[in-house]
């Protein structure tokens, strides 16, 4: 199939679209070595959502930081390690604990507060009163509405040219967060290696370990968001995917994904490097339920609304998108080049170019018909060889930019 080119060649080292922070210890010595490293980015990306807290979900910064408190306690029960690097990094880049937490839970406050990106901006732009004792019923926006959406591919190694399992996602988000990413590669005291794309005082989005175990994700919406009356706080979905990259094999990340309480429903596209082409598995994680599906002819791929037969409504079913064609055409477009030969790295990047449907494409352009705050493209598209431990980075759309390639040991590579 198409010639692996996807980014720059090897010999021919270029920087990566978004920094590169690389930090090494115990939880709460690399916490605070990436806070440190990254200071005026978080607290650059704090601003940025305390804004999107206050114009469309009606949240004051005091009640931000009673939310961030409530997940923080929450993500302590269930992930002590990961509470110990995020309060390193708050302490690392001099920002309040409460709101790093606030900021992991983006998706939980801004989707699970029962307002709407239509409703009027509070009387007090500065300090608005909070609506409510806290996050209600998930807001009537949909993951692929004028919030944005995502697709993820993944291939078994026994259907690519050189064995290698390949995952991949285009990311898709508002343009304003294309300043506030970093790449974020841990070591810690076990020896386990971490290498993801996150938004800054994050610790994980796609990504990729030592263990060979790689994660893509897209957002889902159903109608179990949220926090209703009687409905305890749950983990915020980046904690918990940071939780699933420390996972040793695909196992322990399903235990991790499955036992984690929650509020958000998102969807996991997991691959495991190993014998015979190795292994993926996709999981749609909504609050109380988990459904799974495996590949069909090598291929898996996702996009934005449930697939699997959860007992909960899916919100796509209310607003429509993108979602309901992206995932049944990444695939087709990647049996039918299969049908051709082996398939590759280029041939998976081929398909996160796709224009079908523009703007609201695979490859998504800004809909000048949104207003400004709702408006989203693909921001970054990622690419990961599992076997050999890399990750390929281009800015988005990306079909206008190459893939930056790191090794998961030595950095980049170009």
């Amino acid at each position: 199939m198409a010639d692996d080119a996807a980014g720059p060649a090897p010999g021919n080292p270029q920087p990566p679209p978004v920094p590169l922070i690389s930090v090494a210890g115990p939880p709460a010595e690399y916490g605070a070595g990436y806070g440190a490293a990254a200071a005026s980015v978080i607290a650059r990306n704090i601003e940025h959502y305390l804004r999107r807290f206050r114009d469309e979900a009606g949240l004051s910064r005091s009640a931000v930081r009673i939310a961030g408190g409530t997940f923080r306690n929450a993500s302590r029960a269930a992930h002590p390690r990961i509470v110990e690097a995020l309060d390193a990094v708050a302490g690392g880049a001099g920002v309040h604990v409460d709101e790093v937490y606030a900021l992991n839970a983006r998706t939980e406050l801004l989707y699970g507060t029962g307002r709407t990106a239509a409703d009027p901006p509070p009387s007090d732009p500065t300090e608005p009163e909070p609506t409510g004792p806290g996050p209600g019923p998930g807001r009537e926006v949909g993951p692929d509405g004028s919030a944005g959406g995502c697709t993820t591919a993944g291939v078994l190694g026994s259907r690519t040219a050189d064995g290698h399992l390949l995952l991949g996602q285009n990311w898709d988000w508002h343009p304003d967060q294309r300043d506030t990413m970093v790449l974020l590669r841990t070591t810690d005291e076990r020896g386990l290696t971490v290498l993801t794309l996150t938004e800054a005082g994050m610790l994980a989005k796609a990504g990729l370990n030592s263990a060979g175990l790689g994660v893509c994700i897209n957002m889902l919406g159903s109608d179990r968001d949220g926090l209703a009356p009687g409905r305890s706080p749950g983990v915020p979905y980046h904690v918990l995917l940071r939780a699933v990259l420390e996972a040793g094999s695909l196992g322990q990340a399903t235990r991790v994904a499955c036992r984690t309480p929650r509020n958000a429903s998102i969807n996991l596209l997991l691959g495991q490097a190993g014998p015979a082409g190795g292994e993926l598995l996709d999981l749609e994680v909504v609050p109380g339920d988990v459904g799974w599906t495996h590949p069909v002819d090598g291929v898996l791929t996702h996009a934005n609304h449930l697939e699997t037969a959860l007992p909960v409504r899916d919100t796509t079913k209310n607003l429509g998108g993108s979602s309901m064609f992206r995932a049944a055409r990444a695939r087709r477009l990647l049996v039918e080049r299969a049908a051709g030969g082996p398939l590759s790295l280029a041939d998976l990047a081929d398909v996160f170019h796709d224009h079908l449907g523009l703007p609201l494409a695979i490859c998504r352009h800004l809909d000048e018909r949104d207003a400004p705050a709702d408006q989203a493209e693909t921001v970054y598209s990622v690419l990961i060889d599992l076997d050999a431990r890399r990750l390929g980075l281009a800015a988005g759309p990306p079909c206008r930019h190459d893939y930056h390639w790191l090794e998961l040991a030595d950095g980049v590579t170009g």
